[in-house]
């Protein structure tokens, strides 16, 4: 009797755990179904273009330095 007081905290945890994880699943899976949302689709095309921006800004600079160095 006293080893399964000891068993019953270990099995509860893991019970807890697997329960857990599978409210997290479902709740993945109805996040899934939701269409995004429009303004964010229109922030990531921004952020896309700034970032596309800064890369030719980087190139234009590192071409730059470059030349700077071969004269």
């Amino acid at each position: 009797m006293e080893k399964l007081v000891y068993l019953l905290p270990v099995l509860g945890c893991a019970v807890m755990m697997g329960g857990m994880m599978w409210m997290m699943m479902r709740g993945n899976q109805a996040g899934a179904r939701q269409q995004p949302d429009p303004t964010t689709q229109e922030d990531i095309a921004v952020l896309r273009a700034e970032i596309a921006s800064l890369r030719a800004q980087q190139t234009e600079q590192t071409g730059d330095a470059d030349r700077i160095t071969r004269t």
